[in-house]
């Protein structure tokens, strides 16, 4: 399609179009992008997070500690809920709509007759390495798209490597065991640069210990060389205490899950790894960076009245974690549930501990092609009741949009209930919408094929 680059709308249809491209792992593009670009990767400092789940609240987390240290800090995470400026941040504002249409213009000017077809995520990864160095940042947190060692991401050079817990997802590209998607997301450990993780397998932890080793690289571990007590956990928030190089007291956190701990955990011993490297990262700024985080689509409440829960879990772990932390903070409500999942996803293993919760069920799709149907969804329903994995008191429905679903679960709602909505992050943005959050990706939805993992 013809690039248009005047309007904010049009510059984003045609970043969409590049997915024609679809998805080649490797970095041999991005190479040759940054060359051409003038290497904007290196003009900043960066922290690089792999992993399954727990990329976004990790990533935040550090982002919102450095900016609190008084560091100019960017921010590239995906995907985006609302709106594509949210993948972009500087100090946790949005890219601009202008800077949107300018930095891809930029990218896009620069790679005009060079032979190079870079994909859709590839682009707008130049576009923040270009916007960062544009701007100036001391500092840049960036998230993998999938994977992270043939990731665009994984061309820079960072100060601390960190990887999230590790599961089963994405395996038509990363591999169909865990030890397989292990190796891939090990491959952003650069050779003698610090790696954290918050990995939970002994498996996984052994896999990148020895990885770690090989490249003379120091690893740090969750639950051995850095700890967490949970002291309070409320529908919004948890507070902790940290034991590390340092010890900080009743920390708050505004997520909730006890998982989150983990993440926040993870963060404080990447910035202090960084301190240990020579960078100002006072303890203030670590409890002021925490406190501050602002991260959405994780146990979010979007409404109290009816009271809407959202949640992006996408995958059977996330889902399982969704599971604990809401029969735990909600032990005498009783949850509609409506769930929308994409077709690429482990859907039984999705559903599996979602069904556990729910009082009924509400299945329907969010408006993008990799969407499963609700007869899909319905399908395996019937599959896990025969097995007898779960007996949902209420009825179970399908419903052919998100907004028919919604519609549908406020009417059920009664004063005990509260909904969740969950199964993939583009289902709880099409909500978020729904709830008022301006969005540009409605027209565009149809044609969309992801191209990075959902958190």
């Amino acid at each position: 399609m013809t690039a248009d680059f005047n309007k904010y709308d049009a510059t984003v249809n045609y970043l969409y179009s590049l997915q024609k491209h679809g998805i080649k792992l490797g970095l041999a593009n991005i190479k040759k992008m940054m060359h051409i670009l003038g290497g904007p990767h290196e003009s900043f400092h960066s922290v690089h997070i792999a992993g399954t789940n727990g990329k976004g609240s990790t990533s935040a987390a550090i982002a919102s500690i450095l900016k609190e240290s008084g560091f100019r800090t960017g921010l590239f995470t995906s995907p985006h809920l609302v709106s594509f400026t949210e993948r972009i941040r500087i100090n946790n504002t949005p890219v601009e709509e202008t800077e949107v249409i300018e930095t891809a213009s930029l990218v896009h000017d620069s790679l005009t007759g060079t032979g190079l077809n870079p994909t859709f995520f590839e682009f707008i990864t130049a576009m923040a390495f270009c916007y960062f160095a544009k701007n100036n940042v001391d500092w840049a947190v960036l998230e993998t798209g999938m994977g992270g060692r043939l990731d665009a991401t994984n061309v820079i050079q960072p100060r601390v490597s960190v990887i999230t817990n590790i599961s089963l997802d994405h395996g038509e590209f990363l591999g169909s065991t865990v030890s397989d998607i292990t190796y891939e997301k090990a491959g952003i450990i650069k050779p003698g640069t610090p790696v954290i993780t918050s990995s939970q397998r002994p498996e996984v932890i052994k896999q990148l210990s020895d990885i770690a080793e090989g490249l003379g690289s120091e690893i740090h571990i969750y639950g051995k060389d850095f700890n967490g007590s949970l002291l309070f956990m409320d529908d919004e928030k948890i507070t902790f205490d940290y034991t590390g190089y340092g010890d900080y007291k009743n920390l708050s956190f505004p997520l909730t899950g006890e998982y989150q701990m983990h993440n926040a955990c993870t963060a404080i011993r990447a910035c202090e790894v960084l301190r240990e490297k020579g960078f100002s990262v006072p303890g203030a700024s670590i409890a002021a960076g925490l406190y501050s985080v602002k991260l959405e689509g994780r146990m979010e409440w979007i409404s109290k009245s009816p009271p809407i829960l959202i949640d992006g879990a996408h995958n059977p772990e996330a889902a399982h974690k969704l599971s604990v932390s809401v029969r735990t903070l909600f032990p005498e409500r009783k949850i509609i549930l409506v769930v929308g999942i994409m077709d690429d996803k482990d859907i039984k293993g999705v559903l599996g501990p979602l069904m556990e919760i729910a009082e009924s069920v509400i299945l329907t799709k969010a408006g993008y092609e990799r969407a499963a149907s609700p007869e899909k969804l319905m399908d395996t329903v019937r599959g896990l009741k025969e097995a007898g994995r779960h007996r949902i008191p209420g009825p179970i429905m399908t419903a052919p949009a998100v907004s028919e679903a919604l519609e549908l679960a406020k009417k059920l709602c009664r004063k005990d209930n509260i909904i969740l909505v969950t199964g993939s992050f583009y289902t709880i943005g099409e909500v978020k919408k729904i709830s008022g959050c301006p969005g540009v990706l409605s027209s565009l939805g149809e044609r969309v094929r992801s191209e990075e993992t959902e958190k």
